[in-house]
């Protein structure tokens, strides 16, 4: 068997029991030959054959390395490569590719694409054009899961032409509404509007991401459902008139209609509900004669109402939560289908084995808005896969770039265990060892919220991080033991790298005598979250003895200061940590239980002469704008003499193919505009200045 990839996340390789299909190309599309294979089966190879952009180098990106051959489609935007059809029709030509997995974006749900391959002779690994069109499409969809008698939303069933026709729904069907886009998925185009002003604006945010992300720029109405639960059931079809519903997953952590927790079973549903959900889904699917993988998205209410949502017609990124509890390979199964053989499983067969949850972890920082789009170069990158129930589907390496033309998602981070208990456990073991440097994470806010009480109990919803953060996400907030904890590993660390400096390699024939400095106890001046702190220090091998705040702790570690995971004891408490950075002047930046923490650690000298350093003053912000993230002005609404009110739109910035309005921090006068539509722009890159 081989084959073709297309795109930033990795194609299919076959293997034996153990080893996982390669993701990094399954993030866009993936092309395969299937060749001279009578009986497909995981023992068989698939030669898989990498398509890439030139914003890649091709000897360097991971797909590239696993791949047999790389084609280049075209340049880093996706409108001239990964979604340009001409180009990847081309490659398929030229490597004599017979079959094309669609992967999770770009042209995964698009029908022309499926008719191209159709009319080439090329297997779609994935459902006919038929389906692809009828549940790819949010309105038909909607009409044909009446039809198949699944609860669905109450709406607007058409498209909607225009803002005002838009608003003239949304007053019909009651505020709170969704606008979202028809062809639209993974929270793209979509917007929540509560009166006319958002409205209006949803439908102008909403139609130029979906005709950015999509090529489609239509858009519905549907009724808002306040609160819910968003549950997703994982079906699996084959050309026979078989279907399956392999159980739900949990998808209600998001942040603007984008998932970033999941994990399967789903605490909240009781085996009645699963069997109803289960059963609608399939019915769903087999209205359409459905024949591969797929998703059938629910929203569940408090009193387990569930209401269809929509339909994915492919892999969905959170597919190995499902993995983990069936025992089922869906990408093998994708092909075995595609293949024309029929399922090897009955309904009976799908069990519910232990617990699974992902974690995506993300190129954002958490701090702003739950998650704005953070770019860089991974200066060093560790995964913890040396931890048991761990899987990481990611498609990058030490050295790799994060840009501003794709998904800012760096991985996929799954632990499975016994129970939800163990597979949490896991979880936060796994964040707490995993190294990102280079970029902004967001692992601060993915293990907040997996050791959240609410979300322990299973108390969630889609409104889960704006409940628990009101005021926008602050990091962990310290107990008084967990700071005390902080400050003596902090004084440890400050201590071992003193004493590491102090330590002198003798030289027999040096004239010179050393003389080395004896030092007892060390006393310390430790800021923190602008408190001062008096901390004694005192050290006998590995183990320092810390006086903090009246208490006294043992920190035992091995301190190697130039490793990037430290693991510490503190009082029989086993900690691990992450020192970021050591500066000569005292600053240090720790990562302790996911957050980064930064501290300013001087001897008590030190300390007292530094109150005589003058202090760089802050920047006036008031009457400036700054980019929050990088990315592309796609328009720029005012000009210089222009006034302007608080609040009001100054231009819209597209991010990782997210539209985001900036707008005015006060009332005043533009003085001067230094961006036009079409530029790009940095994080901290000065927008416009009032006077």
């Amino acid at each position: 068997m081989a084959g073709l990839c297309v795109g930033e996340a990795a194609l299919v390789t076959a293997g034996r029991r153990g080893r996982r299909w390669p993701q990094p190309l399954l993030r866009s599309a993936a092309l395969w030959t299937l060749k001279h294979v009578p009986h497909y089966s995981r023992q068989h190879l698939v030669v898989s054959r990498s398509l890439c952009s030139a914003a890649y180098d091709s000897n360097e990106k991971v797909h590239v390395k696993m791949a047999d051959e790389a084609v280049c489609v075209g340049p880093a935007p996706t409108s001239k490569s990964y979604l340009n059809m001409d180009a990847i029709m081309e490659a398929i030509k030229k490597t004599g590719a017979q079959a094309v997995h669609p992967g999770y974006g770009f042209l995964s749900e698009n029908k022309e694409f499926a008719k191209c391959l159709a009319a080439e002779d090329v297997v779609f690994i994935g459902p006919d054009t038929h389906a692809i069109q009828a549940m790819g499409d949010k309105i038909e969809s909607k009409l044909l899961a009446k039809n198949a008698k699944v609860n669905t939303i109450p709406g607007f069933d058409g498209v909607v032409k225009d803002a005002d026709e838009a608003v003239r729904i949304a007053r019909e069907i009651g505020y709170p509404v969704m606008i979202k886009a028809s062809a639209g998925g993974g929270g793209k185009g979509m917007r929540i509007a509560w009166d006319d002003e958002e409205t209006r604006d949803g439908f102008r945010f909403s139609s130029q991401e979906a005709a950015s992300s999509f090529g489609d720029d239509r858009l519905l109405i549907e009724k808002f459902i306040d609160n819910p639960r968003h549950i997703e059931v994982q079906v699996l079809g084959d050309k026979h008139g078989n279907a399956l519903w392999l159980n739900e997953r949990e998808c209600s952590i998001q942040r603007r209609n984008q998932k970033v927790v999941e994990e399967a079973p789903s605490l909240f549903l009781d085996s009645e509900t699963r069997r109803a959900m289960g059963e609608q889904a399939v019915a769903l699917a087999k209205a359409v004669n459905y024949s591969s993988a797929g998703t059938v998205e629910f929203l569940v209410d408090s009193k387990k109402n569930f209401y269809f949502l929509e339909m994915n017609t492919r892999l969905q990124v959170e597919h190995p939560v499902t993995e983990c509890i069936t025992g089922l390979d869906l990408v093998q199964e994708m092909i075995r289908v595609a293949k024309g053989y029929p399922l090897r499983h009955k309904q009976a067969d799908i069990p519910i084995n232990g617990w699974a949850v992902e974690c995506r972890v993300y190129a954002e920082d958490p701090y702003k808005s739950f998650g704005l789009p953070s770019i860089g170069r991974l200066s060093q990158y560790q995964e913890p896969l040396h931890l048991p129930g761990v899987r990481v589907d990611s498609g990058i390496q030490p050295g790799s770039d994060i840009s501003i033309y794709y998904d800012p998602m760096i991985s996929k981070l799954i632990t499975y265990g016994s129970d939800r208990r163990e597979a949490l456990k896991r979880m936060e073991d796994a964040l707490d060892n995993y190294v990102i440097r280079g970029v902004t994470h967001n692992i601060a806010l993915l293990r907040e919220v997996i050791i959240n009480s609410r979300f322990v109990k299973g108390d969630i919803n889609t409104k889960f991080l704006s409940d628990v953060y009101p005021d926008g996400f602050k990091g962990h907030q310290l107990t008084e033991n967990e700071r005390n904890q902080l400050l003596a590993i902090a004084s440890s660390l400050f201590v071992a790298s003193q004493l590491r400096a102090h330590h002198f390699q003798e030289d027999e024939n040096s004239r010179v005598p050393i003389v080395k400095p004896q030092v007892a106890n060390w006393e310390l001046s430790v800021k923190l979250h602008d408190e001062v702190y008096t901390v004694v220090a005192s050290n006998s091998g590995p183990t320092f003895s810390v006086e903090v705040d009246e208490s006294k702790l043992n920190v035992t570690g091995a301190w190697n200061l130039a490793s990037p995971l430290l693991s510490v004891n503190v009082d029989g408490t086993q900690r691990m940590i992450q020192c970021l950075s050591r500066e000569a002047g005292g600053n240090m930046s720790i990562q302790f239980l996911g957050t980064v923490y930064k501290v300013h650690i001087l001897t008590k000298l030190a300390a007292e002469l530094n109150k005589f350093m003058l202090e760089k003053a802050a920047e006036d912000t008031s009457s400036i704008l700054r980019s929050p993230m990088p990315g592309m002005v796609v328009a720029v609404s005012v000009k210089p003499g222009d006034l302007v009110a608080e609040g009001q739109e100054i231009c819209v910035i597209e991010a990782m193919k997210m539209q985001n309005s900036m707008t005015a921090g006060k009332t005043g006068k533009v003085k001067s505009v230094h961006c036009k539509a079409g530029d790009t722009v940095g994080e901290g890159d000065l927008l416009v200045e009032l006077e």
